[in-house]
């Protein structure tokens, strides 16, 4: 039964309890990770290199596994038998859009996902159009992706993302190598999209922008969870973790 008619609240977007994962050899990435993002939740996971966050990611729509502990989404164990639901669930917008991007044009990019859900003709292509609008890339539909500018491609891989209809946005690092004005539109962006957000990055400003709440992974352990403001005050903390503001920059002065 529908949770508005029954009553109950909806799951955790992201429930992760007691996750520990070692890679072959015994290096220990992840050591009794707990967390848990709300349905439109925008959280931000930070924390220095060698930390976890990239093996906690990627056990979020099951590409890893094997390890100690549970991850949910939605309600749903990410297990084998519930990979192809998980990774419609959980779209991931990796650091650089090239990783995504390989089909001769915009369009058969955003439309490559939804196709292989077996989406087709006018229904597949409402949903090109749509993700492609929502990115403000929708002029671009019939171009390559390699003739577009670097902050326009990562427009379109979240554009790609988007057009599977995820309940979780995962996006690695989005503000790197963007000029000031590209950084300000994916901004604006994602701030407009009304879905779960899990922010991985050292960008503790663009954290502070679009974030409310910071989590910080450091030894493969959440070692604070909080008001983003009030993580990135503690020096203290930011100090013990490897972490560092920008001269000059304010977290308190960056509510959300």
């Amino acid at each position: 039964m529908d949770d508005a008619l029954n009553g109950s609240a909806p799951p955790p977007s992201v429930q992760v309890d007691d996750l520990a994962y070692a890679y072959p050899g015994g290096a220990e990435a992840l050591r009794g990770v707990d967390l848990t993002v709300r349905p439109g939740e925008r959280v931000a996971l930070l924390g220095p290199n060698g930390a976890g966050k990239t093996t906690l990611v990627l056990h979020l729509n099951g590409v890893l596994s094997g390890g100690r502990g549970t991850v949910r989404i939605a309600g749903l164990p990410v297990a084998k038998e519930h990979l192809r639901e998980i990774r419609r669930r959980v779209g991931i917008v990796f650091q650089d859009p090239d990783d995504q991007l390989f089909m001769p044009t915009v369009r058969e990019d955003v439309a490559f996902g939804p196709a292989n859900l077996g989406l087709r003709g006018g229904e597949l292509d409402g949903r090109v159009e749509d993700a492609l609008r929502r990115v403000g890339m929708l002029h671009a539909a019939g171009r390559p992706p390699q003739h577009l500018s670097f902050g326009q491609r990562r427009r379109v891989a979240v554009a790609t993302v988007l057009a599977m209809e995820p309940e979780i946005l995962v996006l690695d690092e989005p503000s790197s190598n963007l000029d000031p004005a590209s950084r300000a539109e994916l901004a604006e962006l994602l701030l407009s999209l009304g879905v779960t957000v899990l922010m991985v990055t050292h960008d503790m400003p663009y954290a502070a922008e679009l974030c409310p709440r910071s989590l910080i992974l450091s030894g493969g352990r959440i070692v604070a969870d909080g008001a983003t403001g009030t993580v990135l005050a503690d020096d203290e903390l930011l100090n013990a973790h490897r972490l560092r503001l920008p001269y000059g920059f304010s977290p308190t002065a960056h509510p959300v």
